[in-house]
C-alpha cells in the first residue's frame, strides 16, 4: 500500500470512529432532552448517565482527525477550511456552547435541564451540519472564479443528495444511539428503559436503511463516477447490507433476560455494517478529495513528514488505547456507577 493510501486509511480510521462515537453521544443528547419530561421512566436519566463521561471522549477523536488531515494532507486542510468555512465555524461554535453547558451544568445543577435542552438540540443541527460535507465533495456545488473557489449555495440547497445525506446521518445516529442505550440499559439493571430504548431501535432500523437506500440513488445523477467504483465494490455493500439485517434481527433474539433482545451484539454488527458501508464510500471517492479540483495525492505532505506523522500516532495511540479501555471498564460496566441512574429523579 502507498504512503498515500496509508494516510487517508489513517484518517478514515478516525472520521469512523468519530462518527460511531458522536452518533451515540450526539444521539443520547436527543434521548435525554426527548425523555426530560417523562416522570414515569428513567430513560432520560440513563441516556445522562451515558452522555456526562462520554462526551469529552468524543471530542478527542474529532481533535485527532483535524490534525491528521492538516498533518498528512496540508493542502486538502486549507482548501477545505476556505471552502468549508460556514459549516465548520457553524459547527466549532455549536460545539463550543454544548462543552461549555456541559462543563458547568454538572457543577450547578439548576441548569441541567438548560444543559438537556441544549445538548439535544445541538445533537441534531451538528450531525446535520458535518454530514452535508459529504455530498458538496462529490462535485457539482463548487465554482471558480481565477484563484477563488466558493460554493454554490444554491445548488447546495437544492439538491436531493444533500438531504438524503442529511437524513441518513440522523436516522444513523438516533438508531445506534438507541440500540446502545438500550444496552446500557440493560446493563443497569433497568428492563423498563431497555424496553423504551428497544421500540425506538426498532421503528429506527428500517427509516435508517430506506435513507441509506436514498442516499445511493441520489448519487447516481449528481455522481456517477463514484457509482461506477461502488458497482466494482459491490460485495462491501452486501456484506454491510447482511450485517444491518442480522444486528437488527438482534432485537428479537432470545436473551436470560425478562425482555427478548441481545443489544450489545446489535451494536457490535450494526458498527460492522457502518464500518463496511463507509469504507466502500470512501474507497468509491478515491482518489478524489473534492471531485474533480483536489485529489489525494495533491494534497498530500512530504514523505519524510508523513513518516514522523507515522510514529507520533504510532506512540500516541500506544498511549491512548490503554485509557480507552479503562475508561470503558470504569464508566460502561461499573455496576455502582450505572446503579446511581436508578436513585437519581
Amino acid at each position: 500500500m502507498s504512503e498515500v493510501y496509508i494516510a487517508i486509511l489513517i484518517i478514515w480510521v478516525f472520521l469512523f470512529v468519530y462518527a460511531i462515537a458522536g452518533s451515540i453521544d450526539f444521539g443520547a443528547g436527543f434521548w435525554a432532552m426527548f425523555y426530560q419530561t417523562s416522570k414515569e421512566t428513567q430513560a432520560s436519566q440513563i441516556a445522562n448517565r451515558y452522555l456526562s463521561p462520554s462526551w469529552e471522549v468524543t471530542n478527542v477523536f474529532l481533535v485527532l482527525l483535524v490534525i491528521a488531515l492538516v498533518g498528512f494532507f496540508p493542502g486538502a486542510a486549507f482548501y477545505l477550511g476556505t471552502l468549508m468555512i460556514l459549516p465548520v465555524s457553524l459547527v466549532l461554535i455549536l460545539l463550543a456552547i454544548r462543552s461549555a453547558f456541559m462543563v458547568y451544568s454538572f457543577t450547578v445543577k439548576k441548569y441541567t435541564r438548560t444543559l438537556t435542552v441544549i445538548s439535544g438540540l445541538t445533537g441534531l443541527l451538528i450531525p446535520a451540519l458535518m454530514v452535508s460535507i459529504l455530498p458538496v465533495s462529490i462535485g457539482g456545488f463548487i465554482a471558480s472564479s481565477g484563484e477563488r473557489h466558493f460554493i454554490l449555495f444554491n445548488e447546495v440547497l437544492t439538491s436531493p443528495a444533500v438531504y438524503t445525506h442529511i437524513g441518513f446521518g440522523l436516522a444513523t445516529e438516533l438508531f445506534l444511539s438507541a440500540l446502545l442505550l438500550s444496552d446500557y440499559a440493560r446493563e443497569a439493571g433497568n428492563e423498563e428503559v431497555y424496553g423504551i430504548y428497544r421500540k425506538n431501535a426498532i421503528v429506527l432500523g428500517p427509516v435508517t436503511l430506506l435513507f441509506a437506500v436514498s442516499a445511493l440513488l441520489t448519487l447516481i445523477p449528481e455522481a456517477p463516477w463514484m457509482v461506477e467504483t461502488m458497482m466494482d465494490i459491490w460485495y462491501l455493500f452486501a456484506l454491510s447490507l447482511a450485517a444491518a439485517v442480522i444486528g437488527y434481527s438482534t432485537l428479537w433474539w432470545k436473551s436470560d433476560k425478562t425482555n427478548l433482545g441481545r443489544p450489545r451484539i446489535g451494536v457490535l454488527l450494526i458498527i460492522l455494517q457502518f464500518g463496511l458501508a463507509s469504507f466502500g464510500y470512501g474507497l468509491s471517492h478515491m482518489p478524489y478529495i473534492l471531485y474533480p479540483d483536489l485529489t489525494v495525492y495533491e494534497a498530500f505532505t512530504d514523505p519524510v513528514m508523513f513518516r514522523w506523522l507515522l510514529y507520533g500516532y504510532g506512540g500516541g495511540l500506544a498511549i491512548l488505547i490503554p485509557a480507552f479501555i479503562v475508561f470503558w471498564r470504569l464508566f460502561m460496566k461499573d455496576k455502582r456507577y450505572l446503579q446511581i441512574n436508578q436513585e437519581e429523579k
